[in-house]
């Protein structure tokens, strides 16, 4: 007699507040999950700062809410699932900081994050020109990509709370060691593309992207029902 597959465990990497609209969010796309795809998920909050020992989920998934209480807790989350092999999600703060993980980790930069060392002098995140908080917009997605098979589109639309992104002169040595860009802004004539999302080839699936798709509309967004059934798929 075959056995039926486990529930996944999730870790929920962040500073769980009602005053974070993505963390309200939450329990509405895990019902949905259950409810529409018949994905059901054992999920665990995990505040920044007990974020160690991730290794014994089947996910992971960094939120927004940065500043963190526990930033390296927020790296560590990152890094545990990009060496572990262990489907990962970060999104906003989630995504700038699987960033700065693997830019110190695996590129051995001397990098910091403008929100909470503003005075490094080598910023891999830095200001936005202008804040994308409260903003919506479509973004632009690499062809063949794992987002553009996740959209089964060019485009997607996103929906932000942000004011830090990417310093583009880290682009190339971040390329060199493996990351991949695969969502960008649509930028006015003579303006570069700038950085929206990336993905890691070759992992289970480990996504960043710089808006949020727990504020879409349509609950859950393509990429976290993408990533839920990466999980599913390990506990097969």
């Amino acid at each position: 007699m075959s056995l039926s597959p486990r529930i996944p465990r999730l870790a929920l990497v962040g500073d769980r507040s009602a005053a974070v609209r993505a963390h309200t969010r939450v329990p509405l796309i895990l019902d949905a999950l259950s409810e529409r795809y018949d994905i059901d998920l054992d999920a665990y909050w995990i505040p920044t700062p007990q974020a160690y020992d991730l290794e014994g989920f089947d996910g992971i998934w960094v939120l927004p809410g940065s500043p963190y209480a526990g930033r390296q807790g927020a790296l560590n989350a990152a890094r545990t699932a990009r060496t572990h092999r262990i489907p990962f999600l970060g999104t906003c703060g989630g995504f700038q900081h699987a960033l700065l993980d693997f830019a110190r980790d695996v590129c051995g930069l001397d990098v910091a994050h403008g929100e909470s060392d503003p005075d490094a002098p080598a910023l891999l995140l830095r200001p936005l020109a202008c804040t994308l908080a409260g903003h919506e917009g479509k973004v632009r997605l690499t062809p063949g990509s794992l987002l553009s098979s996740i959209a089964g589109a060019e485009t997607m639309t996103a929906r932000y709370h942000c004011s830090f992104g990417l310093n583009p002169d880290y682009l190339d040595v971040l390329e060199a060691h493996g990351l991949r860009f695969t969502a960008h802004d649509f930028a006015s004539p003579g303006d570069a593309a700038e950085v929206r999302a990336a993905e890691l080839p070759g992992h289970p699936f480990f996504v960043g992207t710089l808006f949020q798709p727990e504020l879409d509309e349509d609950v859950p967004h393509p990429i976290i029902r993408a990533f839920a059934d990466s999980m599913g798929k390990l506990c097969t």
